[in-house]
């Protein structure tokens, strides 16, 4: 991702072991390491990856908090806007969404507290329905996403977007 991207390595230091007590398991190592190279941001000028600390737009515990929030709120009824799952709760297994598009595609973990370790990623084009699983790794899935032009409904490649990264806001935007 950073031969791709041309990124100087940011090193950010997180407190993962604050985070994953929160959630309740670990995050995937490769997660991490892309996270402490880029920050949360955007690739692409429309693949959104979520990190820590960004603001509210790129702050995927706080996202997770929201939607595991409204996905428990009964007066929405019983489907769940990540139907067949639900939202990832700690103890339980779901999804934590880790990214998404410009044109509302979503990119989440399938977390099963009783598999740490076990992070497939799911992902939903808004256009095509329902979920795609793929068992790889997150930055192998966003490499696939960003450079490889066959690898549909998701790869961007074919559209001739320059493959650069811009930070999130602090503040939010």
């Amino acid at each position: 991702m950073i031969e791709l991207t041309g990124w100087e390595p940011l090193g950010i230091s997180v407190d993962w072991a604050a985070i994953e007590g929160e959630l309740g398991v670990p995050l995937p190592a490769d997660y991490k390491e892309l996270y402490e190279v880029f920050g949360g941001g955007v690739f692409s000028d429309s693949v959104y990856f979520l990190g820590r600390d960004e603001g509210v737009s790129f702050d995927f515990l706080t996202q997770w908090w929201v939607s595991l929030s409204v996905d428990q709120d009964s007066k929405f009824g019983d489907v769940s806007a990540v139907a067949p799952y639900a939202v990832y709760a700690p103890g339980g297994k779901g999804l934590v969404e880790w990214g998404s598009t410009e044109w509302a595609d979503e990119y989440c973990w399938l977390i099963d507290a009783e598999r740490p370790g076990d992070y497939p990623v799911l992902a939903r084009a808004h256009d095509v329905g329902g979920w795609h699983r793929y068992d790889m790794s997150t930055s192998e899935f966003l490499y696939r996403v960003l450079a490889d032009a066959d690898f549909q409904p998701f790869g961007i490649a074919q559209y001739d977007l320059d493959t650069t990264f811009k930070p999130g806001s602090g503040d939010g935007e």
